[in-house]
């Protein structure tokens, strides 16, 4: 009798996590995603850098978008070296889609370099067009080391 009992709750456990995994994944299945980024309708997301294959100079870095109101946001990038290097560089790219899109389009960019450092961030307020998520895309350099990140797309509202 114990043994049968101890057999039927192995059955219903695993019965029980084999259901929970299928819902996971189909609630996964059903965010949109473009070019690896979900399209969210959450206030900010941020991306962090695919890692570098061989390097020394570049240690992180990341993008940032962040949803200030309907028809306006804030974004951008910060690299980080892992030490002082001759020159350390981030490029923001913004990009913009309908949720009926295939891929991103570009919408707006900019770089800065400094040298002598191990650090740098280009930020900037925009007023941008309301119904498209938009994600920012970043390029990181620091030294001879380059990676690059991306955020999820943030829904802007009409203003």
């Amino acid at each position: 009798m114990k043994r049968c009992r101890s057999i039927c709750c192995v059955f219903a456990m695993a019965l029980g996590l084999s259901f929970g995994v299928s819902t996971d994944t189909q609630a996964a299945s059903s965010v949109k995603v473009i070019d690896g980024s979900q399209l969210t309708t959450d206030a900010e997301s941020i991306g962090y850098n695919q890692k570098v294959a061989r390097g020394e100079d570049l240690l992180t870095g990341y993008s940032k978008i962040v949803r200030m109101g309907p028809g306006q946001i804030y974004a951008g990038g910060t690299t980080i070296a892992s030490h002082v290097v001759p020159e350390v560089g981030v490029g923001v790219i913004i990009e913009r889609a309908k949720e009926e899109d295939t891929e991103w389009t570009f919408y707006d960019s900019w770089n800065k370099f400094l040298e002598n450092t191990d650090r740098v961030s280009a930020k900037k307020y925009l007023d941008v067009e309301g119904d498209y998520y938009y994600r920012v895309r970043t390029t990181h350099s620091a030294g001879e080391d380059m990676s690059s990140s991306f955020t999820d797309g943030v829904y802007i509202e009409e203003p």
